[in-house]
């Protein structure tokens, strides 16, 4: 259980004013000059010694990924890209940061900005986020305007701009490189990697893309030590998290815990439990609509992190848990999810081009019935067929939920194609 004084996003439900003035008065822009004048090097070692792994969904070290960005200029300039894309469906983390504390993020692209010697940041937010793109501009010039931006940030020397981008809504320019593709005014599909968006990324430049709950924790953690955020938590999956949580429950929330919460406890003591109780659950999605469901055998004592999850071959992803009573017809929902995957393909790579189709118009018929047993294990072939066989993880975001489905609720599609059956079998007798 996190104390609240270990809370990073005080102004989380918009208790304060979000402008410069309330920032400052929660601790935002304290002594950024000085945390500046400690060093590039520095910066970047205290941010890995808190283990801080991304938080929009891959959980790579961010630290690690900083260190990645050339040392030394080769006259071509640095840019730090932070992503407030935000389509995955079910989470809704960055966009309370960008409505109720812009300046955690905008004071976090300096620090980070600064580390890997860049001197602009784009923030590429979701087309849809009007308000909260609209409290992020103000939030930008407010910081301008009191000179914490501009020629010389800070009053440190270092020369930082931030500029706000406003995406037009496509799921997939929440890849790392269709961000980048879409910044600079094209189509957006991603690209082959290598090279990496470190080596060659924004306009041919050392870039760096990270999520905007990342680089918004960023100020705290150098402020009040790595070693408090590698506190919490358990060892590789450390520090406060932002888990939004949906679905059947009674009171659907976004809330920053600890890092490995069990599950059950993140539900009973922030959401009221499940809807009809506990034993009324049938499943969960721990991490965005892009990981496998979980049944309620797991969720009795799974903890929520990278991890625990992933050995129970699912994943914390972007913490968006999205929660279904036994009222939930599990194929269809899955089935929903598929026509998501299908919809939002870029159509660059065949399997998922033709495979997303593909898997929709068979979980179209296994929601009816109108399958046979064999369907499901052929259904289940065509996934890996698509897994791992493209150039961004679209392809494993479409496969993973039916995977789930099949290895978890297998019995729900089995009786759905012999239900239909006898149905048919009866209508034919009469």
């Amino acid at each position: 259980m996190l104390q609240d004084k270990d809370r990073i996003f005080t102004n989380l439900y918009a208790d304060g004013d979000w402008g410069l003035k309330g920032a400052m008065a929660r601790g935002d822009w304290d002594g950024t000059k000085d945390i500046l004048a400690k060093g590039r090097d520095w910066i970047i070692k205290e941010v890995q010694d808190s283990g801080l792994r991304g938080r929009g969904g891959a959980g790579f070290p961010t630290g690690m990924k900083w260190s990645f960005m050339p040392k030394k200029s080769d006259g071509r300039p640095h840019y730090l890209v932070v992503n407030a894309d935000e389509s995955e469906p079910g989470t809704c983390k960055d966009r309370e940061i960008l409505r109720h504390d812009p300046h955690k993020l905008v004071e976090g692209c300096l620090i980070a900005g600064f580390a890997m010697g860049a001197n602009a940041a784009y923030i590429y937010v979701r087309g849809e986020f009007y308000n909260e793109a609209s409290n992020l501009e103000r939030a930008v010039q407010q910081a301008y305007d009191a000179k914490l931006l501009g020629d010389d940030a800070c009053g440190s020397g270092w020369k930082f701009d931030v500029f706000v981008h406003r995406g037009a809504g496509a799921y997939i320019c929440g890849e790392e490189t269709a961000l980048i593709e879409s910044l600079e005014g094209k189509k957006g599909q991603p690209r082959l990697k290598p090279p990496f968006p470190a080596g060659v990324g924004l306009y041919g430049c050392p870039t760096t893309v990270n999520n905007v709950e990342s680089i918004a924790v960023a100020p705290t953690i150098i402020r009040r030590g790595a070693a408090w955020f590698a506190g919490i938590g358990r060892p590789k999956n450390s520090g406060t998290k932002l888990f939004c949580i949906s679905g059947h429950v009674n009171k659907p929330c976004t809330v920053e815990e600890a890092m490995s919460i069990p599950l059950k406890e993140l539900i009973e003591k922030h959401c009221g439990g499940v809807r009809g109780g506990w034993d009324n659950l049938l499943a969960v999605i721990p991490g965005g609509s892009s990981v496998p469901a979980l049944p309620k055998s797991i969720c009795d004592t799974v903890l929520m992190d990278f991890d625990a999850l992933r050995e129970h071959r699912s994943g914390l992803g972007t913490a968006a848990v999205i929660v279904m009573d036994k009222s939930t017809d599990i194929v269809k929902a899955i089935a929903r999810l598929s026509r998501f995957y299908m919809h939002e393909s870029c159509g660059q790579c065949t399997p998922c081009r033709e495979g997303t189709g593909w898997l929709y118009r068979v979980m179209q018929r296994m929601v009816k019935g109108q399958a046979d047993l064999s369907e499901i294990d052929m259904l289940e072939e065509v996934t890996r067929q698509i897994e791992g066989h493209t150039i961004c993880a679209l392809g494993d975001a479409a496969a993973w939920p039916v995977q789930g489905l099949i290895r978890n609720f297998r019995p729900h599609m089995e009786q759905r194609i012999r239900d239909y059956k006898a149905a048919l079998t009866a209508q034919a007798a009469e």
